[in-house]
């Protein structure tokens, strides 16, 4: 999906920006996003006001929203009605740039998967030691969850109860993903520190990895985003993947 840019490489996690002040289709702009805890690297789409912002932009707006719901601690299922209340345009408006709700949640798991890809495949290229990959890929992952609690809410399922069922499974193959990404960072790390069984050790400490990770999340957005889930991280990290 084109309408979500990619962002900047860095160090730090990737965020999504707030949603922009201009209007969706020449409808009346929507009042400014309270508490913008999303983002940074992909910043905002408003450097001038349009009436008619550009075509990926009233795409991006509506993800950015979809987002900041989101982050609303103990919030209830957003409804397509909801949505447009809070951009101040009709649900007409949002199904010209969305066929579905199905397709908004898509275009945020596609921001998390690139993300989250980006810096682990940034960090794999910096980091030559195995174990110390492993354990900052779980980090990574930890830091972009705890900067956007909206995605955290989606990649922990929470957000798609009731949704369609390919979204939870688009969010269990990025788990089998970050998981086979591990296992080859701790199987090098295995037969660098002489083990016999390198794979078997790899797939073990893996698996354990990542139920560390969906757990934190998961602890993080059931406690209404108050549980940090990088608390004394290193410490656990270390003892997984010495």
């Amino acid at each position: 999906m084109s309408a979500l840019p990619k962002i900047a490489l860095a160090e730090d996690a990737g965020v999504l920006a707030p949603a922009a002040a201009d209007g969706i289709d020449g409808e009346a702009a929507p009042a400014a996003t309270d508490g913008a805890t999303v983002a940074e690297s992909l910043g905002t789409t408003a450097a001038a006001k349009r009436k008619r912002p550009k075509p990926g932009e009233r795409r991006l707006q509506i993800l950015q929203t979809l987002a900041a719901m989101l982050e609303q601690p103990g919030a209830e299922r957003i409804t397509t009605a909801a949505l447009a209340a809070k951009l101040d345009v009709s649900e007409a408006a949002l199904y010209r740039h969305f066929a579905s709700k199905a397709q908004m949640f898509e275009g945020l798991i596609e921001f998390i998967e690139s993300s989250v890809f980006t810096l682990v495949n940034q960090l794999v290229e910096r980091e030559p030691q195995p174990a110390a990959q492993a354990r900052k890929i779980a980090a990574v992952i930890l830091q972009f969850g705890e900067k956007n609690p909206g995605m955290t809410r989606v990649m922990v399922g929470d957000a798609l109860v009731f949704e369609h069922e390919r979204l939870n499974a688009r969010m269990n193959q990025f788990f089998d993903r970050v998981e086979s990404q591990l296992r080859g960072s701790l199987r090098a790390a295995a037969e660098a520190g002489g083990s016999s069984t390198p794979t078997v050790d790899a797939q073990a400490i893996a698996s354990a990895l990542v139920a560390l990770i969906v757990g934190r999340l998961q602890r993080y957005a059931r406690s209404g985003f108050k549980r940090q889930p990088t608390e004394h991280l290193e410490p656990a990290l270390a003892r997984l993947a010495p």
